[in-house]
């Protein structure tokens, strides 16, 4: 015969151990999207789900910002540089995205003068900076600071490249290859920029950050970013005169990222380029956008 009283110590055992297992579950999993809440709020950035489609967020935090490389003093000094968190395209502006805003009335008609470069999903080309800030601000958005770009593109400590450390080559980039060739052809014409996102993607989940298109960013170029001081390399730095539309004493804006008409050396992330902004360059010139949080 069964002892009764064995029967109900059982249950109130395993019935005792049920409710801690289950508190133990409910106070994880409070931690646990407490943690997370926490870990949001420390970062900046909103939750994936309220991040716009087609765009990363980049932590705040501080980046090495620069480098040392003797062939371009413009590129010193490297030094450590806090960035806010902000949101940045996944992808560079494609001539169908751009062809949308024209045919709203809202952007000026550009097209490339390169049948190979004029695909729907290759980046839009032949832009000013005017015009593409323009576009940017169509979209409720804006150009990214060079310094946002930088660190979109190399991450945190310091990479060469938004993949790493490795030169970059035709696998990883669309540049020119090591025998002067573009590494991508199209209609039978060597060197040619290819559809958006057909490389690996690297830091924080972006295509084309080096190589594809020059991009367009919102700073005016100063060939001397120590002379520059904060505005170049404080927190938060968007270059001479907070990158307004005019900027006395300046007249070009900084280019960044690589071209598939140049070789690995210009797709590195402190790599930087000056352009007139108001000019159109014909080829090899696009654009993303950001936008503040």
């Amino acid at each position: 015969m069964i002892d009764s009283s064995v029967i109900v110590d059982k249950v109130t055992r395993n019935f005792t151990f049920g409710c801690l297992l289950c508190i133990l579950m409910i106070l994880t999993s409070a931690q646990c999207t407490e943690a997370v809440k926490n870990q949001s709020a420390d970062s900046g950035c909103p939750a994936t789900r309220d991040i716009p489609a087609g765009m990363a967020c980049i932590p705040s935090g501080e980046f090495i910002y620069g480098s040392m490389n003797a062939k371009w003093a413009d590129e010193h000094p490297q030094v450590k540089v806090y960035i806010s968190a902000f949101l940045i395209d996944k992808y560079e502006v494609t001539t169908a995205d751009y062809q949308k805003c024209v045919a709203a009335g809202k952007c000026a008609n550009v097209i490339s003068n390169y049948v190979q470069m004029r695909g729907a999903n290759q980046p839009q080309l032949k832009v000013s900076w005017f015009e593409a800030r323009d576009y940017c601000r169509v979209q409720g958005k804006r150009l990214p600071t060079e310094a946002e770009f930088e660190k979109a593109s190399r991450g945190t400590a310091g990479d060469t490249y938004p993949w790493g450390n490795e030169t970059a080559n035709c696998r990883l980039a669309v540049i020119q290859n090591e025998t002067g060739r573009g590494c991508t052809d199209r209609f039978g014409v060597p060197g040619s920029t290819s559809e958006v996102g057909s490389r690996p993607a690297g830091y924080y989940g972006l295509f084309d950050m080096a190589g594809n298109a020059h991009e367009w960013v919102n700073d005016w170029y100063a060939p001397d970013r120590q002379k520059c001081g904060a505005e170049c390399l404080g927190k938060d730095p968007a270059g001479p005169c907070g990158g307004k539309d005019v900027c006395p004493g300046y007249t070009e804006k900084v280019i960044k990222g690589g071209s598939w008409y140049w070789d690995a050396d210009w797709a590195r992330a402190a790599k930087r380029r000056a352009y007139i902004p108001a000019n159109r360059p014909p080829h090899h010139f696009g654009f993303r956008c950001a936008r503040s949080l």
